[in-house]
């Protein structure tokens, strides 16, 4: 029987938020930063929850520079990959509980079914998107080998998107979602608009 790799949390706060106009990982949609909400969701389904960021992200400037547990991207590139390869760099064996920072409306049910549900001997167990119907890469978790492939991948010259990852051969477990409206992306000032309104 495969052995189960140990779980954690990867909270994917490395974005730019162009769109957005602000930092989405510091907007205050459940009163503190969401990052930190976040953090709290994820600290009670697994030990220990890591942010991954940029490294000029560290100083003092951001808003979660004091965080204990941070893994700054150590590859070149951006996007979600580049945090997704640097935590498993940092740690080959450990499994990954993956979130984006810009899920204003997530809560501890989806986080308890997805962890209930995860399947080792997959390379991923991920939610299915309801509005495009593709997996979730970064409401998922992503067990070592998923990593390892997604790694790969991009060091090779090949997709740096972890979506094409999944869809490209990986043996994913794909989920629907009890709460599907939970896997709503704010991207944009509207959609910020929309998550405090859907939040009331």
């Amino acid at each position: 029987m495969q052995d189960s790799a140990p779980l954690k949390g990867l909270l994917l706060c490395g974005g730019y938020s162009s769109r957005m106009q602000e930092d989405k990982s510091s907007i205050a949609y459940h009163g503190m930063p969401q990052w930190e909400y976040l953090v709290s969701l994820l600290s009670e389904v697994v030990p220990e929850v890591y942010i991954s960021c940029r490294p000029d992200q560290l100083s003092a400037g951001a808003g979660f520079s004091s965080y204990p547990h941070l893994i700054a991207d150590s590859v070149e590139g951006g996007g979600p990959a580049v945090g997704l390869i640097s935590a498993h760099m940092q740690e080959p064996g450990t499994a990954w509980l993956v979130l984006a920072c810009d899920l204003p409306l997530i809560s501890l049910q989806s986080l308890q079914f997805l962890v209930k549900e995860r399947d080792i001997t997959r390379t991923a167990t991920s939610f299915i998107s309801p509005f495009n119907h593709l997996p979730e890469p970064l409401i998922a978790i992503w067990e070592p080998a998923g990593l390892a492939a997604l790694q790969r991948s991009v060091l090779s010259g090949g997709p740096k998107c972890p979506r094409k990852s999944m869809l490209s051969g990986g043996d994913v477990k794909v989920l629907e979602n009890p709460w599907p409206e939970e896997q709503f992306n704010a991207n944009t000032p509207e959609e910020k608009a929309e998550a405090l309104k859907l939040r009331r």
